[in-house]
């Protein structure tokens, strides 16, 4: 909004008018913005909840070992989030942008979802919450949208990188002049990285190119399903998800920038996509968010972000990957959110696996994974054995299992920056 305003006074010289074209300017004043409306606008709202008395009913101090109270803390400070998210982006966005639209959908989108979820658990005092299958169907709705809307919609474009060899045989990184559909997304650590879906169903021939934008669309749902639902997952201790999700916002603003800036582009051989400078702007609104949420979110928290928050900030992860043609590095980026729905299906399989022989037989202490180091002895299970009964060796406070994981996460987010230059 404000960008347009002064794009339109800088055409009548109104001194400092002409900063809204860069996107260094409009990002980092978007983070400021995002981080302060989510600081001022939390303490407002967690007084607001708790006069109303509306508590997380899912937390209860016996799951703490450490005997910290859960009990009578607000949740639903997904809409915190989401709030300091959308205002700053209205605001500072360029809202023509396709990107930039998709992002604000899926925020709305699966932020309605968590909401939903939230809703039930606290209002209607049904601890299960949303149905499985109507996330499920919500999760995968958004990402059939977005897949199809990247397909049809003329403005999302790239324009592809090649080598070219001069005179001197030095190679050089070059750009194509025109603008096209792709469906190359890069894959890490390999020198020609660039793997084009439609080369996957060579095997239809001459409808391989459709098929593989069909691929492209399942490929989309998948990723926004998976990381939307591992974040579900990690957010399980106080500040866990917030930190997390910020380290990793951060390494997508990264590869955003210099997938807009054709310069950078061709430095690191990557695909030049025009219009990606706004997922920038979102992805610092995005930040500014995580980062004003842990200000009350932190050990020991205030207010917890629920599904509202959690569902809202996966979506946001895959869709901004799949947009920048970066969706096959989140294993490695979203490492921890990965390793948290993989202790899931791990223990659950297993458990079915076992029980079908007459055992009652768990792998983990305790999953998501996060909750197996500070799961004591006597929480345990005693009709059951679990294989990694002795690992860790001791529980740790949960502000220590936090840290550590968002040092876990720095550590990939470094990886994955890394992919750039080492193929």
């Amino acid at each position: 909004m404000l960008y347009y305003v002064f794009r339109f006074l800088e055409q009548y010289d109104v001194p400092g008018a002409h900063v809204w074209s860069y996107i260094s300017f409009r990002a980092l004043l978007t983070l400021i913005l995002s981080l302060v409306i989510s600081a001022w606008f939390g303490e407002y709202f967690i007084k607001w909840m708790k006069r109303r008395k509306i508590f997380e009913t899912e937390r209860d101090p016996e799951i703490d070992p450490f005997g910290v109270e859960k009990k009578g803390v607000p949740t639903m400070g997904g809409i915190i989030i989401i709030v300091s998210i959308l205002v700053p982006v209205l605001l500072l966005g360029r809202l023509r942008n396709i990107y930039l639209i998709l992002m604000i959908i899926t925020t709305l989108w699966l932020g309605l979802l968590g909401f939903l979820d939230d809703y039930i658990k606290i209002f209607r005092r049904n601890k299960e919450g949303l149905k499985g299958k109507y996330k499920i169907v919500g999760q995968v709705s958004i990402g059939f949208i977005v897949g199809l809307t990247l397909w049809l919609s003329p403005d999302a474009v790239v324009r592809e990188n090649v080598n070219v060899v001069q005179q001197n045989q030095e190679i050089v990184v070059k750009h194509k002049q025109q603008a096209v559909k792709s469906l190359k997304t890069t894959i890490p650590f390999i020198k020609n990285h660039n793997l084009n879906y439609s080369n996957v169903m060579n095997f239809l021939g001459k409808y391989k190119v459709a098929a593989g934008w069909v691929l492209f669309v399942l490929m989309t749902i998948i990723v926004v399903t998976a990381v939307s639902n591992g974040a579900n997952l990690n957010d399980g201790m106080d500040g866990m998800c917030a930190g997390n999700s910020a380290i990793i916002g951060v390494a997508l603003a990264i590869f955003a920038y210099v997938s807009s800036h054709i310069i950078y582009a061709a430095y690191f051989d990557i695909m030049y996509i025009p219009g990606s400078e706004e997922l920038v702007v979102f992805l610092c609104a995005f930040i500014g968010a995580m980062i004003g949420f842990l200000w009350y979110n932190a050990f020991p928290a205030q207010i917890f972000m629920g599904d509202t928050g959690s569902l809202t900030i996966g979506g946001i992860i895959g869709v901004c990957a799949v947009i920048i043609h970066k969706e096959l590095l989140l294993p490695l980026l979203c490492g921890i959110f990965f390793v948290e729905s993989l202790s899931v299906i791990i223990q659950t399989q297993w458990f079915k696996l076992m029980k079908r022989k007459g055992k009652r037989v768990r792998v983990f202490r305790a999953t998501p994974i996060h909750d197996t180091f500070r799961k004591l002895d006597k929480q345990l299970d005693q009709t059951s054995t679990y294989v990694l009964r002795n690992w860790p060796h001791r529980p740790f406070h949960e502000s220590k299992i936090t840290i550590r994981f968002w040092i876990t996460t720095i550590i990939l987010a470094a990886l994955t920056i890394i992919t750039l230059k080492i193929r």
